[in-house]
Protein backbone atom coordinates (compact mmCIF):
# COMPACT_ATOMS: atom_id res chain seq x y z
CA UNK A 1 0.00 0.00 0.00
CA UNK A 2 2.95 2.35 0.56
CA UNK A 3 3.76 2.05 -3.14
CA UNK A 4 0.22 3.06 -4.12
CA UNK A 5 0.22 5.91 -1.59
CA UNK A 6 3.55 7.23 -2.87
CA UNK A 7 2.45 7.02 -6.50
CA UNK A 8 -0.79 8.86 -5.69
CA UNK A 9 1.20 11.63 -4.02
CA UNK A 10 3.58 11.89 -6.98
CA UNK A 11 0.64 11.94 -9.36
CA UNK A 12 -1.03 14.84 -7.54
CA UNK A 13 2.22 16.80 -7.62
CA UNK A 14 2.62 16.15 -11.35
CA UNK A 15 -0.93 17.25 -12.10
CA UNK A 16 -0.40 20.49 -10.18
CA UNK A 17 2.83 21.31 -12.00
CA UNK A 18 1.68 20.00 -15.41
CA UNK A 19 -2.14 20.33 -15.51
CA UNK A 20 -2.34 19.76 -19.27
CA UNK A 21 -0.54 16.39 -19.31
CA UNK A 22 -2.64 13.45 -20.51
CA UNK A 23 -2.77 10.13 -18.65
CA UNK A 24 -0.38 8.48 -21.11
CA UNK A 25 2.25 11.19 -20.42
CA UNK A 26 1.64 11.21 -16.67
CA UNK A 27 2.17 7.45 -16.55
CA UNK A 28 5.43 7.75 -18.48
CA UNK A 29 6.75 10.36 -16.07
CA UNK A 30 5.84 8.13 -13.10
CA UNK A 31 7.50 5.11 -14.70
CA UNK A 32 4.30 3.04 -14.72
CA UNK A 33 1.77 2.01 -17.36
CA UNK A 34 -1.41 3.90 -18.18
CA UNK A 35 -3.53 1.03 -16.83
CA UNK A 36 -1.69 1.17 -13.50
CA UNK A 37 -2.03 4.95 -13.37
CA UNK A 38 -5.81 4.84 -13.83
CA UNK A 39 -6.33 2.22 -11.14
CA UNK A 40 -4.41 4.20 -8.53
CA UNK A 41 -7.81 5.81 -7.89
CA UNK A 42 -9.97 2.74 -8.36
CA UNK A 43 -13.47 3.37 -7.04
CA UNK A 44 -16.53 5.22 -8.30
CA UNK A 45 -14.77 6.82 -11.27
CA UNK A 46 -12.55 3.86 -12.21
CA UNK A 47 -13.94 0.32 -12.26
CA UNK A 48 -11.99 -2.82 -13.12
CA UNK A 49 -13.87 -5.03 -15.59
CA UNK A 50 -13.90 -8.81 -15.75
CA UNK A 51 -12.23 -10.51 -18.68
CA UNK A 52 -15.28 -10.82 -20.90
CA UNK A 53 -14.32 -8.17 -23.43
CA UNK A 54 -15.87 -9.90 -26.43
CA UNK A 55 -19.31 -9.92 -24.85
CA UNK A 56 -18.91 -6.30 -23.75
CA UNK A 57 -18.00 -5.22 -27.29
CA UNK A 58 -20.95 -7.17 -28.69
CA UNK A 59 -23.25 -5.20 -26.37
CA UNK A 60 -21.64 -1.80 -26.91
CA UNK A 61 -24.41 -0.85 -29.38
CA UNK A 62 -26.63 -0.23 -26.34
CA UNK A 63 -24.80 3.06 -25.72
CA UNK A 64 -25.86 4.47 -29.09
CA UNK A 65 -23.44 6.87 -30.75
CA UNK A 66 -19.96 6.72 -29.24
CA UNK A 67 -16.42 7.67 -30.19
CA UNK A 68 -13.93 4.83 -30.82
CA UNK A 69 -10.23 5.63 -30.37
CA UNK A 70 -7.20 3.61 -31.44
CA UNK A 71 -3.66 4.95 -31.39
CA UNK A 72 0.02 4.21 -31.45
CA UNK A 73 2.83 6.53 -30.36
CA UNK A 74 2.66 8.62 -33.55
CA UNK A 75 -1.01 8.83 -34.52
CA UNK A 76 -4.48 8.94 -32.93
CA UNK A 77 -7.56 7.74 -34.86
CA UNK A 78 -10.99 8.81 -33.52
CA UNK A 79 -14.25 7.72 -35.19
CA UNK A 80 -17.83 8.36 -34.05
CA UNK A 81 -20.73 6.03 -34.79
CA UNK A 82 -22.86 3.14 -33.56
CA UNK A 83 -20.74 0.26 -32.21
CA UNK A 84 -22.53 -2.74 -33.69
CA UNK A 85 -22.15 -5.82 -35.93
CA UNK A 86 -19.31 -7.20 -33.80
CA UNK A 87 -18.27 -10.76 -34.68
CA UNK A 88 -15.52 -13.01 -33.29
CA UNK A 89 -13.97 -16.06 -34.95
CA UNK A 90 -12.91 -19.38 -33.50
CA UNK A 91 -9.26 -20.40 -33.55
CA UNK A 92 -5.93 -19.67 -31.92
CA UNK A 93 -5.65 -16.27 -33.63
CA UNK A 94 -8.61 -15.09 -31.49
CA UNK A 95 -9.65 -12.44 -34.00
CA UNK A 96 -12.81 -10.47 -34.55
CA UNK A 97 -14.32 -7.64 -36.58
CA UNK A 98 -16.86 -4.86 -36.35
CA UNK A 99 -17.97 -3.98 -39.88
CA UNK A 100 -19.97 -0.78 -40.20
CA UNK A 101 -19.79 2.35 -42.35
CA UNK A 102 -18.57 4.28 -39.30
CA UNK A 103 -17.15 1.90 -36.66
CA UNK A 104 -14.89 -0.43 -38.67
CA UNK A 105 -12.55 -2.55 -36.51
CA UNK A 106 -10.26 -5.58 -36.65
CA UNK A 107 -9.58 -7.16 -33.25
CA UNK A 108 -6.61 -9.28 -32.10
CA UNK A 109 -7.95 -10.37 -28.74
CA UNK A 110 -4.89 -12.31 -27.56
CA UNK A 111 -3.35 -8.92 -26.84
CA UNK A 112 -6.22 -7.70 -24.63
CA UNK A 113 -5.46 -8.17 -20.92
CA UNK A 114 -7.19 -5.47 -18.82
CA UNK A 115 -10.44 -3.52 -19.15
CA UNK A 116 -11.52 -0.45 -17.22
CA UNK A 117 -14.63 1.72 -17.05
CA UNK A 118 -13.43 5.28 -16.51
CA UNK A 119 -15.44 8.43 -15.88
CA UNK A 120 -13.44 11.51 -16.82
CA UNK A 121 -14.68 14.55 -14.92
CA UNK A 122 -14.54 17.76 -16.95
CA UNK A 123 -15.26 20.97 -15.00
CA UNK A 124 -16.09 22.98 -18.14
CA UNK A 125 -18.14 20.38 -19.99
CA UNK A 126 -20.05 17.13 -19.80
CA UNK A 127 -18.22 14.26 -18.13
CA UNK A 128 -16.84 11.59 -20.44
CA UNK A 129 -17.85 7.97 -19.83
CA UNK A 130 -15.42 5.46 -21.27
CA UNK A 131 -14.36 1.85 -21.62
CA UNK A 132 -10.60 1.47 -21.93
CA UNK A 133 -8.69 -1.71 -22.81
CA UNK A 134 -5.01 -2.52 -22.27
CA UNK A 135 -2.45 -5.21 -23.10
CA UNK A 136 -0.37 -7.12 -20.55
CA UNK A 137 2.14 -4.23 -20.37
CA UNK A 138 -0.70 -1.88 -19.42
CA UNK A 139 -0.52 -0.09 -22.78
CA UNK A 140 -3.84 1.03 -24.28
CA UNK A 141 -5.07 -1.02 -27.25
CA UNK A 142 -8.53 0.55 -27.69
CA UNK A 143 -10.83 3.06 -26.02
CA UNK A 144 -14.53 3.87 -26.36
CA UNK A 145 -15.92 7.22 -25.16
CA UNK A 146 -19.41 8.61 -24.74
CA UNK A 147 -20.68 11.45 -26.93
CA UNK A 148 -23.50 13.90 -26.27
CA UNK A 149 -25.78 11.43 -28.08
CA UNK A 150 -24.79 8.39 -25.97
CA UNK A 151 -27.15 6.58 -23.62
CA UNK A 152 -25.40 7.05 -20.26
CA UNK A 153 -27.96 4.85 -18.47
CA UNK A 154 -26.88 2.02 -20.79
CA UNK A 155 -23.24 2.79 -19.96
CA UNK A 156 -23.86 2.38 -16.22
CA UNK A 157 -25.80 -0.81 -16.89
CA UNK A 158 -22.88 -2.27 -18.86
CA UNK A 159 -20.41 -1.29 -16.14
CA UNK A 160 -22.51 -3.06 -13.54
CA UNK A 161 -22.90 -6.13 -15.77
CA UNK A 162 -19.16 -6.50 -16.50
CA UNK A 163 -17.67 -5.24 -13.23
CA UNK A 164 -14.98 -7.54 -11.80
CA UNK A 165 -15.53 -9.08 -8.38
CA UNK A 166 -12.18 -7.84 -7.08
CA UNK A 167 -11.46 -4.12 -7.30
CA UNK A 168 -7.75 -3.65 -6.67
CA UNK A 169 -5.15 -1.45 -8.38
CA UNK A 170 -3.33 -3.11 -11.27
CA UNK A 171 0.34 -3.79 -10.61
CA UNK A 172 2.40 -5.01 -13.54
CA UNK A 173 5.67 -6.77 -12.90
CA UNK A 174 8.28 -5.31 -15.20
CA UNK A 175 10.24 -7.84 -17.21
CA UNK A 176 13.91 -8.09 -16.23
CA UNK A 177 14.91 -9.12 -19.73
CA UNK A 178 15.70 -6.42 -22.24
CA UNK A 179 13.47 -6.33 -25.31
CA UNK A 180 15.13 -8.08 -28.19
CA UNK A 181 16.54 -5.79 -30.83
CA UNK A 182 15.07 -5.89 -34.28
CA UNK A 183 17.01 -8.36 -36.39
CA UNK A 184 18.68 -7.05 -39.51
CA UNK A 185 17.51 -9.05 -42.50
CA UNK A 186 20.27 -10.46 -44.68
CA UNK A 187 18.94 -9.84 -48.19
CA UNK A 188 21.42 -12.34 -49.60
CA UNK A 189 19.46 -15.05 -47.75
CA UNK A 190 16.11 -13.93 -49.19
CA UNK A 191 14.61 -15.51 -52.30
CA UNK A 192 14.15 -12.10 -53.92
CA UNK A 193 13.06 -13.49 -57.30
CA UNK A 194 10.50 -15.75 -55.62
CA UNK A 195 9.26 -12.87 -53.47
CA UNK A 196 8.81 -10.60 -56.48
CA UNK A 197 6.93 -13.31 -58.34
CA UNK A 198 4.65 -13.86 -55.33
CA UNK A 199 3.98 -10.10 -55.20
CA UNK A 200 3.07 -9.94 -58.89
CA UNK A 201 0.71 -12.91 -58.39
CA UNK A 202 -1.18 -11.40 -55.42
CA UNK A 203 -4.94 -11.35 -55.90
CA UNK A 204 -6.02 -9.86 -52.55
CA UNK A 205 -4.46 -7.14 -50.36
CA UNK A 206 -5.25 -9.27 -47.30
CA UNK A 207 -2.70 -11.84 -48.52
CA UNK A 208 0.14 -9.32 -48.25
CA UNK A 209 1.01 -9.97 -44.60
CA UNK A 210 1.04 -13.72 -45.13
CA UNK A 211 3.38 -13.26 -48.09
CA UNK A 212 5.81 -11.23 -45.99
CA UNK A 213 5.74 -13.89 -43.29
CA UNK A 214 6.42 -16.71 -45.75
CA UNK A 215 9.55 -14.92 -47.01
CA UNK A 216 10.59 -13.82 -43.48
CA UNK A 217 10.49 -10.13 -44.42
CA UNK A 218 9.45 -7.07 -42.47
CA UNK A 219 7.23 -4.62 -44.34
CA UNK A 220 9.82 -1.89 -44.89
CA UNK A 221 12.46 -4.27 -46.24
CA UNK A 222 9.84 -5.81 -48.54
CA UNK A 223 9.03 -2.41 -50.01
CA UNK A 224 12.70 -1.79 -50.78
CA UNK A 225 13.03 -5.02 -52.85
CA UNK A 226 9.56 -5.07 -54.43
CA UNK A 227 9.05 -5.69 -58.15
CA UNK A 228 9.81 -2.71 -60.36
CA UNK A 229 6.98 -0.18 -60.43
CA UNK A 230 5.24 -1.60 -57.35
CA UNK A 231 6.77 0.75 -54.77
CA UNK A 232 8.23 4.23 -54.68
CA UNK A 233 9.80 6.10 -51.79
CA UNK A 234 8.36 9.62 -51.65
CA UNK A 235 8.57 12.81 -49.61
CA UNK A 236 7.44 12.69 -45.99
CA UNK A 237 5.23 15.70 -46.77
CA UNK A 238 3.22 13.54 -49.19
CA UNK A 239 0.58 12.63 -46.60
CA UNK A 240 -0.39 16.28 -46.10
CA UNK A 241 -0.52 16.88 -49.85
CA UNK A 242 -2.59 13.75 -50.49
CA UNK A 243 -5.07 14.61 -47.74
CA UNK A 244 -5.34 18.18 -49.03
CA UNK A 245 -6.10 16.97 -52.57
CA UNK A 246 -8.59 14.37 -51.28
CA UNK A 247 -10.40 17.11 -49.35
CA UNK A 248 -10.28 19.57 -52.25
CA UNK A 249 -11.51 17.04 -54.84
CA UNK A 250 -13.94 15.36 -52.41
CA UNK A 251 -12.43 11.92 -53.00
CA UNK A 252 -13.25 9.47 -50.16
CA UNK A 253 -10.31 7.69 -48.56
CA UNK A 254 -9.56 4.84 -46.17
CA UNK A 255 -7.26 5.48 -43.21
CA UNK A 256 -5.93 2.58 -41.10
CA UNK A 257 -4.31 2.90 -37.66
CA UNK A 258 -2.92 -0.05 -35.64
CA UNK A 259 -2.42 -0.48 -31.94
CA UNK A 260 -0.96 -3.72 -30.57
CA UNK A 261 -4.47 -5.15 -30.21
CA UNK A 262 -6.59 -3.84 -33.07
CA UNK A 263 -6.90 -1.90 -36.30
CA UNK A 264 -9.32 1.01 -36.66
CA UNK A 265 -10.44 2.15 -40.12
CA UNK A 266 -12.08 5.31 -41.42
CA UNK A 267 -13.74 5.17 -44.82
CA UNK A 268 -15.20 8.33 -46.28
CA UNK A 269 -14.42 11.92 -47.14
CA UNK A 270 -12.16 14.26 -45.18
CA UNK A 271 -12.62 18.04 -45.14
CA UNK A 272 -11.21 20.10 -42.28
CA UNK A 273 -7.39 19.83 -42.20
CA UNK A 274 -5.29 21.76 -39.65
CA UNK A 275 -1.65 21.76 -38.58
CA UNK A 276 -0.65 22.66 -35.01
CA UNK A 277 3.09 22.48 -34.42
CA UNK A 278 4.25 18.91 -35.11
CA UNK A 279 0.70 17.62 -35.46
CA UNK A 280 -1.20 17.29 -38.73
CA UNK A 281 -4.92 16.91 -38.02
CA UNK A 282 -8.17 15.95 -39.67
CA UNK A 283 -10.92 17.61 -37.61
CA UNK A 284 -14.26 16.51 -39.07
CA UNK A 285 -17.47 16.05 -37.05
CA UNK A 286 -17.29 12.22 -37.00
CA UNK A 287 -13.61 11.58 -37.82
CA UNK A 288 -10.48 13.01 -36.22
CA UNK A 289 -6.90 12.06 -37.02
CA UNK A 290 -3.90 13.45 -35.13
CA UNK A 291 -0.60 12.59 -36.83
CA UNK A 292 2.79 13.59 -35.40
CA UNK A 293 4.55 14.62 -38.61
CA UNK A 294 8.00 14.75 -37.01
CA UNK A 295 7.80 10.99 -36.32
CA UNK A 296 7.55 10.16 -40.04
CA UNK A 297 10.89 8.78 -41.18
CA UNK A 298 9.94 7.13 -44.48
CA UNK A 299 6.91 7.36 -46.78
CA UNK A 300 6.15 4.90 -49.59
CA UNK A 301 3.61 4.59 -52.36
CA UNK A 302 2.77 0.88 -52.62
CA UNK A 303 0.92 -0.92 -55.40
CA UNK A 304 -0.51 -4.41 -54.98
CA UNK A 305 -2.26 -6.56 -57.60
CA UNK A 306 -5.76 -7.82 -56.78
CA UNK A 307 -8.60 -9.51 -58.65
CA UNK A 308 -10.01 -6.02 -59.10
CA UNK A 309 -6.81 -4.51 -60.49
CA UNK A 310 -3.96 -2.59 -58.87
CA UNK A 311 -4.65 -1.11 -55.42
CA UNK A 312 -2.51 1.84 -54.31
CA UNK A 313 -1.62 2.85 -50.75
CA UNK A 314 0.45 5.54 -49.03
CA UNK A 315 2.35 4.04 -46.07
CA UNK A 316 4.16 5.95 -43.30
CA UNK A 317 6.96 4.53 -41.12
CA UNK A 318 8.83 5.76 -38.03
CA UNK A 319 12.59 5.61 -37.41
CA UNK A 320 12.32 2.06 -36.01
CA UNK A 321 10.62 0.90 -39.21
CA UNK A 322 7.21 0.57 -37.56
CA UNK A 323 4.13 1.26 -39.66
CA UNK A 324 2.50 4.46 -38.33
CA UNK A 325 -0.58 4.62 -40.56
CA UNK A 326 -1.59 4.01 -44.16
CA UNK A 327 -4.13 5.30 -46.66
CA UNK A 328 -6.10 3.93 -49.63
CA UNK A 329 -8.81 5.32 -51.82
CA UNK A 330 -12.23 4.21 -50.54
CA UNK A 331 -13.15 0.86 -52.07
CA UNK A 332 -14.82 -2.50 -51.43
CA UNK A 333 -13.87 -6.00 -52.62
CA UNK A 334 -15.13 -6.55 -56.14
CA UNK A 335 -14.83 -2.86 -57.01
CA UNK A 336 -11.81 -1.41 -58.85
CA UNK A 337 -9.77 1.33 -57.22
CA UNK A 338 -11.02 4.89 -57.70
CA UNK A 339 -9.28 6.54 -60.64
CA UNK A 340 -9.55 9.82 -58.74
CA UNK A 341 -7.45 8.33 -55.91
CA UNK A 342 -4.74 7.20 -58.35
CA UNK A 343 -4.69 10.71 -59.84
CA UNK A 344 -4.24 12.21 -56.36
CA UNK A 345 -1.30 9.89 -55.65
CA UNK A 346 0.32 10.56 -59.04
CA UNK A 347 -0.16 14.32 -58.72
CA UNK A 348 1.34 14.25 -55.22
CA UNK A 349 4.41 12.35 -56.41
CA UNK A 350 5.00 14.86 -59.21
CA UNK A 351 4.36 17.82 -56.94
CA UNK A 352 6.71 16.71 -54.16
CA UNK A 353 9.46 15.79 -56.63
CA UNK A 354 9.23 19.26 -58.24
CA UNK A 355 9.38 20.99 -54.84
CA UNK A 356 12.38 19.04 -53.54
Amino acid sequence: MNRIKNLKSQLEDLKKSNPKLRNRDLAEKLGISEAELLTLNIGDKVVLLRDDFKSLLENMYQMGKIMALTRNSSVVHERKGIYENVTFYKGEANMGVAVNPDIDMRYFMNAWKYGLAVVMVRPKGDDLYSFQFFNEEGEAVHKIFSTVQSDITAYHSLVEQYKADEQEPIEIQKSQTKPSEKEEIDISQVDVAGFREAWINLDDTHSFFGMLKSFNLDRLTALSIAPEGMTQKVSNQSVEKICALAAERQVPIMCFVHSKGCVQIHTGPIRNLKTFGDWFNVLDPDFNLHLKSSDICETWVVRKPTKDGIVTSLELFDKEGNLITYFFGARKPGVPELEEWRSIVDDTIVSTLVNQ
